[in-house]
């Protein structure tokens, strides 16, 4: 018993409870060696791992904020152009509508002044030919006046009684 005894680290009789020196020298390398295999294998892999899921929902979702934003400026960009397009498209649209009244205005005014010579050289040359038929008929009117009363009479009249 004096091995036991001395093998004990308290002197007093704690039964099953008093521990032995060998017993806990062994429990303190274990331990220990458990304690190491632990903190250098195991948990920096751990850590390690945690670090990359950490990495990868943090990053992902600063990634995910840095498109966002990059869409959002990109989406911004793209509604100035198109507002820019459709001033652009509005002032085109009303150069062409001026452009057309000035094209219709000045083909309406030739068109005026292409009737109005074509009024007056035709009023000009029905004027000419009914001058003309009146020269021609008052030429033959004398020959006819006289031919008809004539006709009328029943006795050569005027000019044919010679």
């Amino acid at each position: 018993m004096t091995l036991a005894s001395n093998s004990t680290v308290f002197k007093m009789d704690l039964g099953p409870l008093n521990p032995v020196w060998a017993e806990l020298i062994l429990g303190l390398v274990l331990f220990a060696l458990t304690f190491l295999i632990l903190a250098k294998g195991i948990l920096p892999k751990i850590r390690r791992t945690l670090d990359e899921r950490e990495d990868a929902i943090d990053g992902g979702t600063e990634r995910a904020d840095d498109l966002r934003s990059e869409a959002t400026q990109i989406r911004e960009q793209y509604e100035a152009e198109l507002a820019e397009a459709r001033h652009e498209a509005a002032r085109i649209r009303s150069k062409a509508v001026e452009e057309g009244s000035v094209a219709i205005a000045a083909a309406r005014a030739e068109g005026n002044a292409e009737r109005e010579s074509i009024i007056a050289a035709g009023s000009a040359k029905i004027a000419e030919e009914r001058a003309a038929a009146e020269r021609e008929l008052n030429a033959d009117v004398d020959a006819w006046a006289h031919a008809l009363a004539a006709r009328i009479v029943g006795e050569p009249v005027g000019a044919d009684r010679g």
